[in-house]
């Protein structure tokens, strides 16, 4: 049986994961769940999967909790040891022996923990942003040093996974990540000024949280795809492509020296990239009926990203080039942006040129541990702050 520590349970890729934990009954179980602070959904998944550990956000929530949670169970023998906070998410993965850490979680508490069962030389499937864009240099030197095993939770990462398995590294020409394009693909560039939080959070393909939907809709998601896909498989800047591809079948391609094409296909269900990382090295079968209907597929469209128009894509390169803490900035700086728009107080053009002009400000390191990364993180949130609230980031109506 695998036991899984899952961090992050509440969100979107949590509740997949569990969706996709019941389809894989008994082969899978959950023996310890982190979540921030919605603790009515933790009560529900705790009920269901009986796990040994549960964290909370903070010691507020986790009494609201408690409390919910021994109204539900009565006299009961099931009792998990609850815990809350950065603590609680490390005890997640280091107290309970589990076989694969699915960590989802949003934020600095989930790359925390994430930074310690790698550490541990634990088996780790990634959904958190964080790990690899903002530490993924620590995090692959641990790996090395330690034998953890990374696998990737979203659907490009696992494609390329997929591919790579076709041929040996040294004999990668280049990978591709495709893009849907997001809600505004074929918006003018003229009305991008006019979107509005609500607009940008239609997106076209995938159920996904508020920031990664905005993120998407930016194609700063995809900027930061590449990062991971260059921290995870060893590549160069040079060797991943970016191309958009609307109907969001094929995940990811990678070309061969010989010339050669690899690509994975798949229905747009997060679910599939979650099993597999699961299931590795196997595949396993029964229980999911997400499956292409190939009479449905009716074209494959690709074509190039809008540069100027969505110009974070560009800022993930240039964070690559830069190196060091380029990217913990990088992210910390869209994170702030993000959460401004959907506040109303910026435009939605202005989310690229309040990250820019961070990458601009900081001060980019070879960040030596994890605490550097971490305050490289808080002094981009400053600087993103400090440009929302100034002049030179004009305020929507």
């Amino acid at each position: 049986m695998t036991r899984v520590a899952l961090l992050g349970s509440t969100g979107s890729i949590g509740r997949n994961t569990l969706q996709v934990v019941r389809e894989m009954k008994p082969e899978v179980s959950v023996v310890s769940l982190a979540a921030g602070r919605n603790f009515e959904e933790l009560v529900r998944q705790t009920l269901e999967f009986r796990p040994e550990l549960v964290s909370l956000g903070d010691e507020k929530t986790l009494d609201r909790f408690r409390a919910r949670l021994e109204q539900e169970l009565g006299l009961g023998d099931y009792r998990p040891e609850l815990l809350c906070g950065p603590a609680g998410n490390l005890a997640a993965v280091q107290s309970v022996p589990c076989d694969i850490v699915i960590s989802a979680a949003v934020g600095v508490a989930g790359l925390e923990a994430t930074y310690e069962a790698v550490r541990a030389g634990k088996r780790v499937a990634l959904a958190n942003k964080e790990v690899l864009v903002s530490a993924g240099d620590l995090v692959m030197k641990e790996a090395a040093c330690s034998g953890a095993e990374l696998l990737p939770v979203d659907s490009e990462h696992s494609g390329l996974h997929q591919c790579l398995r076709s041929g040996r590294r040294d004999e990668v020409e280049k990978v591709i990540l495709t893009a849907s394009g997001g809600p505004f693909r074929t918006t003018p560039q003229s009305e991008m000024g006019q979107v509005t939080p609500r607009a940008a959070l239609k997106h076209p393909t995938w159920k996904m949280g508020q920031r990664i939907t905005i993120d998407s809709a930016t194609l700063m998601n995809k900027g930061f795809e590449v990062i991971e896909a260059c921290q995870l498989f060893g590549l160069a800047p040079n060797q991943v492509d970016v191309v958009v591809h609307p109907q969001s079948i094929v995940h990811a391609m990678v070309e061969f020296v010989d010339g050669s094409v690899v690509a994975q296909l798949a229905a747009p269900d997060m679910k599939l990239p979650i099993r597999y990382a699961l299931s590795y090295p196997g595949r396993l079968s029964g229980g999911f009926d997400a499956r292409l209907r190939w009479d449905r597929v009716r074209q494959l469209e690709f074509e190039p990203p809008d540069w100027r128009k969505f110009p974070l894509l560009g800022l993930a390169y240039q964070a690559l080039a830069l190196g060091g803490t380029a990217g913990c900035v990088l992210n910390a700086a869209d994170e702030i942006a993000v959460e401004a728009f959907l506040e109303f107080k910026i435009p939605f053009p202005s989310i690229p040129k309040v990250v820019e002009g961070v990458l601009e400000q900081a001060c980019i390191g070879q960040p030596r541990s994890l605490d550097e990364v971490l305050a490289a993180d808080r002094q981009a949130r400053v600087l993103a702050r400090t440009l929302v609230e100034s002049d030179a980031v004009p305020v929507s109506s």
